[in-house]
């Protein structure tokens, strides 16, 4: 049996999946979002633990086992999520910066101004932006008294050590700093020093799947044995083991990932180069494609608007419609990631009429998600040089088939859901289950199933008149907060 703990960006989920890797017991449970400031982010670190500590003992007794009943301990984590811990207390010394949050923006634009892009690119895989952790520490150091001589990690890190007092993070969280060499996996010391921060204060970077420590918090004495970031677990999960396989994980964003084997490729335009995960003495690469806000955005129809009273609601009101009426949403509500990083872009809706509502507005928000997804993939395929053949789909949205359909429809190819759509959690099982002995890696890949298929049916002149329109609205949100 293995406890898989997906922590993610608005809840945190624990699965135990038995030896078959099918799904044994559940818990779930939501955590308060803190928003400061206009564009701030923040979670609390604390609550996170407490949660999490609750949802694994919840997950346990739901598949009728005792926590010395497990063989091993995955985790998967929503990741560049900054955390700063006092080193002798183990306490936070402030709230945790969610990836989300944007509060570093003009620092990155004097990072970029100073003429900094290149080396972070060539070194990290990534582009300059608050999307990434290394910022979010500088903030911290400059503005928190308390987190200078503090312990920083993502949020894998964290829990990590509080379950086994170890400070460490794998190689694809670290790879999402902006202080990571992803060709020789270690801290790098020329950008640690460019944002002041002490490569001693961070966690050591070790392989994905590996004895990470053990942990008595559940009952036992369990190996903490798998780490990844939730997309490249979700890569993982969805049996993308080999170079050329592809996945799109509908969460609070929506993150492409396109395995290219061991080799990390220069990243294209609009595009990441990511560690995927260190199998023993063996490193995967990836190519990503990062969109920040697709469910979120559906979150906001409900909590922010009140206009549905839950997400499955949005479905039928999408399906209650013969066309969007003219009115695009662009979710640019803290910035717009892959293809465009643009973190002044913000949110705006568009071809509204008296005759606009609620059933407008829900569809509008499900079409972005696809019409976003759909730039993700074009960006990879330019990088790539070749057509993608089939997206395996995963996360929460992949319930909804109205937006799957679309979603066929609008990238002119076929999506795939696997039997298990927690693809997250599923990764960080595999993980943990290949560094404990549980399984190997050709048995996880041969445990994937497929569960339904959406093949397009649009024509191709509405679906280019759709995207057109989009990417008119695009242009529209893009630089509003920077007064462009």
């Amino acid at each position: 049996m293995i406890l898989a703990i997906d922590q993610g960006t608005t809840g945190t989920t624990c699965l135990v999946f038995d030896r078959e890797g099918r799904i044994a017991g559940r818990a779930y449970s939501e955590f308060e979002q803190h928003f400061p400031e206009p564009g701030w982010v923040e979670h609390d670190a604390a609550e996170i633990w407490e949660v999490t500590r609750r949802l694994g003992v919840q997950a346990i007794v739901d598949a009728g086992i005792q926590g010395a009943d497990l063989d091993a301990i995955g985790i998967a984590n929503q990741r560049e999520t900054v955390v700063a811990w006092d080193q002798e207390t183990g306490e936070p010394v402030h709230h945790a910066l969610v990836w989300q949050d944007r509060r570093t923006a003009a620092r990155c634009d004097e990072l970029r101004a100073a003429g900094h892009e290149a080396l972070v690119r060539e070194r990290t895989g990534l582009v300059i932006d608050p999307y990434f952790s290394g910022t979010k520490i500088e903030w911290l150091l400059r503005n928190v008294e308390a987190a200078r001589g503090a312990a920083f990690g993502t949020i894998d890190s964290w829990l990590v050590f509080k379950l086994t007092g170890r400070h460490v993070t794998d190689y694809s969280n670290a790879s999402r700093t902006m202080l990571f060499d992803i060709h020789r996996l270690h801290w790098d010391s020329e950008l640690c020093g460019l944002l002041g921060v002490d490569p001693s204060s961070l966690p050591e970077p070790v392989p994905s799947a590996q004895i990470h420590g053990r942990t008595s918090v559940f009952g036992g004495d369990v190996p903490v044995a798998g780490i990844a970031g939730d997309q490249q677990a979700a890569l993982f999960g969805q049996a993308c083991q080999r170079a050329g396989m592809a996945k799109n994980t509908y969460g609070t964003g929506s993150f492409v990932l396109l395995n290219t084997g061991r080799h990390a490729p220069e990243p294209g335009e609009g595009l990441l180069t990511t560690v995927a995960w260190g199998l023993e003495s063996e490193t995967d690469y990836a190519l990503e494609a990062a969109v920040f806000i697709t469910g979120a955005a559906v979150q906001w129809l409900r909590d922010g608007l009140g206009i549905i009273g839950s997400a499955p609601e949005s479905e039928g009101l999408a399906a209650s419609l013969d066309s969007n009426d003219g009115v695009y949403f662009v979710p640019a509500l803290t910035g717009l990631g892959s293809p465009h990083w643009d973190p002044y872009a913000r949110g705006t809706i568009v071809g509204l009429t008296r005759g606009s509502g609620r059933a407008q507005l829900a569809r509008a928000a499900l079409e972005a998600i696809a019409y976003q997804t759909v730039d993700a993939v074009r960006a990879q395929e330019a990088a790539a040089g070749e057509a993608l053949e089939v997206l395996k789909a995963d996360g929460g949205a992949v319930s909804n088939r109205w937006l799957m359909q679309f979603q066929a429809d609008v990238l002119g190819a076929p999506v795939v859901v696997p039997e298990i759509s927690e693809t997250t959690a599923l990764g960080a099982a595999y993980l943990a289950g290949i560094a404990s002995g549980v399984w190997d890696a050709d048995e996880v890949e041969a445990m994937w199933r497929e569960a339904a298929r959406y093949e397009p049916r649009m024509g191709e002149d509405e679906r280019q008149t759709l995207l057109g329109e989009w990417r008119r609205a695009v242009e529209r949100a893009k630089g509003w907060a920077g007064g462009t």
